[in-house]
């Protein structure tokens, strides 16, 4: 039986991002993008964590400026195409611009998952350079499919070529995976492509990204040894083993993708990528993953429990680009443990 064949985006050097603290430098960009580009994988994602113009006191400062990083990239790669994520409001069309004079040639535009009407400008921009363009809609487990394939119907309309259904905090399994990704790939156009992005925040990354595919999806993100915010992202490895395992054709060479893994993704990681008590909280409770970091340096600044910040953003519908409500959190359950400590509740 002919195999089912797939695209595969790396992120390594944008979603891990978030897990080194953005401190990856022009060498560490070098050598991760030359491994990357060995194992054949189609797209190598590179900009900060939180996309073009992210580097920033509100999501933290790079080592490298943006044109170093990505100039570093573009130089290194031979066969990968390079990609960098954009989030308006964040990102602006003269990021854009820049990103692809230094070498990009594929732009990912990323919103909320309800607000995919601030991408027009973005994308309609993005087509008209000649770029490759891809919507990815966010935090995709908070709304029915209905509101997602309106949604995703936006973004095709601008112009997006591949439209992607985005497990931000981790929190989906399969079967909503399948709900989600089949419900776009049945409303969209035929020539409009339908990705996934996973986090295994529930530890469930490559069985997410299998059902993906099986439901229609042809563009899966993955990086190496999972590095990315939260628990991480599908381990580009591994799903290439199990994708191989199922008849799923990446065009990616499994030991080069291990070896990458092993000897140039792992050496420059700042912890380990785990599914550890805060990092599973974040998928339970629904919440961005990149907050992660964020929280843990709440928790120990305010003494109080990262998993219960985590889970009071998450009753709270907290999503991307409201990172100042982690410290607010952080002083409201201070407050009411002190309280609680002087009245002896």
């Amino acid at each position: 039986m002919e195999k089912r064949k797939i695209r595969v985006t790396d992120v390594t050097l944008r979603d891990g991002m978030h897990a080194v603290r953005h401190q990856f430098s022009v060498e560490d960009a070098r050598a991760i993008a030359g491994a990357l580009d060995k194992t054949g994988v189609a797209i190598i994602e590179a900009t900060h964590g939180d996309g073009l113009g992210g580097s920033s006191v509100q999501y933290g400062f790079a080592k490298e400026s943006e044109e170093d990083y990505l100039r570093a990239v573009c130089e290194t790669v031979k066969h990968s195409k390079v990609a960098a994520l954009l989030l308006p409001g964040i990102g602006t069309v003269e990021h854009m611009k820049r990103a692809a004079q230094y070498g990009i040639s594929v732009i990912r535009v990323a919103t909320h998952c309800t607000e995919a009407d601030i991408s027009e400008q973005h994308i309609g921009e993005a087509r008209k350079m000649g770029l490759e363009t891809v919507g990815f809609l966010m935090m995709a487990h908070m709304v029915p499919a209905t509101v997602l394939v309106e949604e995703a119907g936006k973004m095709a309309s601008y112009g997006a070529q591949t439209v992607y259904v985005v497990d931000s905090a981790g929190a989906m399994l399969m079967d909503e995976v399948r709900e989600k990704v089949a419900a776009l790939r049945d409303a969209l156009p035929k020539d409009v492509e339908v990705g996934f992005h996973a986090h295994n925040n529930l530890g469930v990354s490559v069985a997410n990204s299998i059902a993906a595919v099986e439901a229609g999806a042809t563009r899966i993100d993955a990086s190496l040894a999972g590095l990315g915010a939260g628990a991480g992202n599908t381990p580009l490895e591994v799903f290439v083993a199990a994708a191989e395992k199922v008849g799923i054709g990446t065009g990616i060479d499994l030991y080069a993708a291990m070896d990458a893994a092993e000897d140039v993704g792992r050496p420059r990681m700042i912890r380990p990528v785990l599914t550890d008590r805060v990092s599973l909280t974040m998928g339970y409770a629904g919440v961005y993953s990149s907050f992660l970091l964020h929280a843990f340096r709440a928790a120990e600044q305010f003494g109080v429990d990262a998993r219960d910040i985590l889970v009071e953003l998450g009753r709270r519908k907290v999503v991307g680009g409201q990172e100042d409500m982690i410290v607010d959190v952080a002083v409201e359950l201070a407050n009411q443990k002190k309280t609680a400590v002087s009245t002896g509740r």
